[in-house]
Order: structure tokens, then C-alpha cells, then sequence
């Protein structure tokens, strides 16, 4: 089953969060390139005080602990607005952040 999820993800071309079991560490907006047998292959960027590297590394499918895709982010900032479509159905808007913080 896990291996039919990672071979979705790898013929979707979509970035995925994942957890490197053996190494006890996450890999961010990584792309699955390729599986072979057990191995899977993984391609990223890391970006250190003023270089960006990609890389590419080769996993055992079984050291791959979790594979999560992210759906949508929103910042925490105090000071951002979340925007509205005015399109949107009445049922379906969010509403403002001032109507949200009353008790």
C-alpha cells in the first residue's frame, strides 16, 4: 500500500514533506523522481547563509517513515488579511479577522 502511495506521488510530479526514518530528520518540498524496485529517488534544494544547493538521494522504501503532501499554507503573521473572493457564495466566505477574534 505505502509503495503504491509513493509511486502515485512520483507519476503526480507533486512536492511532498518526508521522514527519513534511519536519519531521524524531514526533507522539505522534496520531488520523488524515480522507483526502482526499493529504492526511491529524491530530488530537493537546501539553502544554507548564502548558497542554495539541490540535491538528489537514493532511499530504501522501507527507511521512508512518512510521506506527507502539503494542501495549503496561510501565515501567522498578526497582521495578515486572508482575502476574500468576492465570487465566492456568502456560505462559503471566511469572514473577516476582526468577526473572528470576538468572543
Amino acid at each position: 500500500m505505502f509503495h503504491r502511495k509513493i509511486y502515485q506521488l512520483c507519476e503526480a510530479k507533486c512536492d511532498v514533506c518526508m521522514f527519513i526514518r534511519d536519519q531521524n530528520r524531514w526533507i522539505d518540498q522534496a520531488r520523488i523522481v524515480d522507483i526502482e524496485g526499493d529504492i526511491v529517488t529524491v530530488r530537493y534544494t537546501e539553502e544554507d547563509e548564502d548558497e542554495v544547493r539541490a540535491l538528489e538521494e537514493f532511499f530504501r522504501l522501507e527507511s521512508i517513515g512518512s510521506v506527507m503532501q502539503r494542501l495549503s499554507s496561510v501565515p501567522k503573521s498578526p497582521d495578515y488579511e486572508i482575502l476574500i473572493s468576492d465570487d465566492c457564495p456568502a456560505s462559503e466566505q471566511v469572514p473577516p479577522r476582526s468577526e473572528l477574534d470576538k468572543p
